[in-house]
């Protein structure tokens, strides 16, 4: 046995069953070890990055260790945003990368990294394997480490020529160093926290991550259904609320409902459960729930009083000091709180958004569509961006496992790749994924990674043809200036799909939605549903960054009146959408039709009716109105019908006039008019 063959056996007697990889030349020993092996499954991506999202996928959604590999040099620096990423979220996984020759290493050698020095700032602990004999010890060790305490990424870096060494007879033991053990809560602690929820007026529970990681989902049911308080979560705790429940405010922070951010902003006692305060939840810091004294319970000591002080800190597994508390608060019951519940809950609202015409496409319309029909049991990943925020609004998972999303980081072409690594984990639950248009095309070439492998994920890629949430920020802070986030120029994505294997449909009009996510739903193996939205839809509520619940934003500043309506040309004379589910099958009567490429029309109207209505009886001021164009930005009312035609047979009449008059001197105006090519208006700036 070589060293290769012992790393794949360490790895298997870890339990991994899965790796998601690129091969390269010094991790070849490693890939000859896994040829022919029929308990390990390889899954190729198409980059590196892919493989790095594709384990944390995977070890997000089961909360096992994820695992991916990858060559020396740029394979393994493809990792490293990654291993941030799962750093930043608490992910479990494991990168096994290889490394140049022993004798070349720092000599800059052909692919050569310092993988180990350049991964120290984003991964819990990383190791370099000096000889054959200590790969099983090290292995050993990565997945204790990544799986203990707070959970996050470990790498282990292995130069080829000990990938290919012969092993000894007596390896190296695994010596599991620095792995935290659960601590039993203090008992002190946890009687000064119920004592302080027993006295309090207006408490509220707060979820995060940590729950998901520990697994406490049941432990906080538990104690959230004694302590009969308010509920709110993370992004990374959603779904930590028991279903139904009718205290469950929802989402906290920057783009969190209102309800949450105004309980917690009146709290008196706020209970912080296995969350780190992250300024998207905390807003400025002096103003994050100021009257309320704070329990802070959590696996990681160093995360106490770093950003928000508390009052009373409980260190430890989250699952351990949840039970802890649920049984102190049976021995000394707390009053109930259903008044105060009662009044925060009811501050619940429909979710605010931008007004939209009636012919064109609502981002939030399709993800409210969605939600109402995607499967109890589906697994659900997300890219990063406005749809992000907008499906993180609405979702209300099962359990925190069913939802995946890069909190932390807020890494773009996460989404996809996560989805990949859910659905290997998950073979008999649907997945889909949640991406937009910028993110999509960071990692749409594992297209082939679901065909190859036929992993049913199904897509709904929301197509607004801008870098949303940066187009987003530079309206509302950056005077409109739409610097570099202009998408007007995207691809026919329906159509790359299907060059991919990958059935596809487009749609662009509200009417057809419904049953295009019925077709999407119900196709059975892998498929696309390419959403062409309105471009100028925002995310709303919005608190801006370093503000508080007191600057909240839930719509653009209003204006007196809507400019008329302003359409743009399409970007392309081929028909506007694609209705055929691609490649043609016998599932959908027009399956078997050729493939129309074509690119969703740049339609778009500053008059849009109330959110949500697919039709709009009356002009209504236009929160949208921002977006108007230059040359109808002095308008103040709507031109009626009659001053509509009035003012175009004057514009008609003055042009022939013009044309006629002038025509002597200009021989050529009519090749002059052929030739001139106007360049699109883009979407943004409406």
């Amino acid at each position: 046995m070589n060293g290769a063959r012992a790393a794949l056996e360490a790895c298997k007697r870890e339990g991994a069953d899965a790796i998601f990889g690129y091969p390269g030349g010094t991790i070849m020993p490693f890939y000859d070890a896994m040829f022919g092996d029929e308990h390990f499954r390889h899954y190729l991506v198409r980059h590196e990055a892919a493989a790095v999202f594709a384990a944390s996928g995977y070890a997000r959604t089961t909360g096992r260790v994820g695992l991916c590999c990858a060559t020396s040099g740029p394979g393994a620096t493809n990792l490293v945003t990654g291993l941030l990423d799962a750093f930043m979220d608490s992910v479990p996984l494991v990168a096994i990368t290889g490394q140049v020759r022993s004798n070349l290493m720092g000599t800059d050698g052909f692919q050569e990294a310092d993988v180990c020095a350049i991964t120290q700032p984003v991964t819990k602990y990383n190791i370099l394997v000096r000889n054959a004999g200590e790969i099983p010890a090290a292995i050993a060790e990565a997945f204790a480490l990544a799986r203990s305490g707070r959970p996050g990424p470990v790498l282990v870096d292995i130069p080829t020529d000990v990938l290919k060494a012969a092993m000894p007879q007596t390896p190296r033991p695994a010596r599991i160093t620095g792995r935290q053990p659960k601590a039993e809560p203090d008992r002190a602690a946890i009687v000064r926290a119920v004592a302080l929820l027993r006295a309090a007026e207006r408490p509220i529970l707060i979820a995060g991550g940590g729950v998901r990681g520990a697994e406490a989902v049941a432990a906080f049911r538990r104690f959230a259904g004694l302590a009969g308080a308010p509920q709110t979560t993370t992004i990374n705790g959603l779904g930590a609320v028991a279903p139904g429940d009718w205290r469950d405010l929802g989402m906290l922070g920057m783009h969190g409902t209102k309800a949450a951010n105004l309980a917690v902003h009146e709290s008196d006692v706020l209970f912080a459960l296995g969350m780190r305060f992250d300024d998207r939840v905390t807003g400025r810091t002096d103003r994050f729930a100021r009257g309320a004294k704070i329990v802070h319970a959590d696996i990681d000591p160093s995360e106490f009083d770093k950003i928000i002080p508390a009052e009373v800190t409980l260190p430890g597994d989250i699952t351990a000091t949840l039970a802890a508390l649920a049984d102190e608060l049976e021995n000394h019951p707390a009053p109930r709180f259903d008044t105060w519940a009662r009044a925060a809950a009811d501050r619940a609202m429909t979710l605010p958004c931008d007004r939209i015409a009636a012919h064109n496409l609502s981002a939030t319309t399709v993800l409210d569509r969605f939600f109402e029909v995607v499967p109890a049991n589906a697994v659900v990943t997300t890219d990063v961006g406005q749809h992000q925020m907008w499906a993180a609004q609405r979702i209300r998972p099962r359990e925190p496992r069913a939802f995946a999303t890069s909190a932390g980081l807020g890494a773009m072409g996460f989404g996809f790749p996560a989805a990949v690594g859910a659905q290997v984990a998950h073979p008999e639950r649907p997945v889909f994924c949640i991406v937009g248009d910028g993110g999509f095309q960071m990692s749409l070439t594992e297209l082939a990674t679901l065909k190859r492998y036929r992993l049913p994920v199904k897509i709904v890629l929301i197509d607004n043809r801008n870098l949303g949430m940066v187009r987003q920020w530079q309206e509302l802070f950056y005077d409109e200036r739409y610097s570099a986030t202009n998408l007007s120029d995207n691809p026919d994505f329906a159509a790359i799909a299907a060059a991919y294997g990958i059935r596809s449909e487009t749609v662009d009009a509200p009417a057809d939605l419904d049953a295009a996510l019925q077709r999407l739903i119900g196709i059975p193996g892998p498929a696309l549903l390419h959403c062409a939205c309105y471009p100028a839809e925002n995310v709303w509520p919005m608190i801006p960054g370093g503000g508080s619940i007191d600057d909240v934003m839930t719509e653009r500043a209003p204006v007196p009146a809507c400019p008329p309506p302003r359409r743009l040309r399409s970007r392309s004379k081929r028909p506007s959408t694609t209705r055929a589910w691609l490649p043609g099958s016998s599932i959908f009567p027009n399956a078997a039709a050729a493939v129309i490429a074509a690119s969703p029309p740049n339609r778009t109207t500053i008059s849009p009716p109330a959110c949500g209505s697919s039709s709009s009886a009356t002009p209504k001021p236009c929160a949208a109105s921002k977006h108007r164009s230059p040359a109808s930005s002095q308008s103040t009312a709507r031109p009626s019908d009659g001053e509509h035609t009035t003012g175009l047979a004057i514009a008609l009449g003055a042009i022939l006039f013009g044309f006629l008059a002038f025509r002597p001197a200009i021989p050529n105006v009519s090749a002059v008019a052929r030739r001139a090519r106007p360049e699109p208006v883009p979407a943004a700036r409406l």
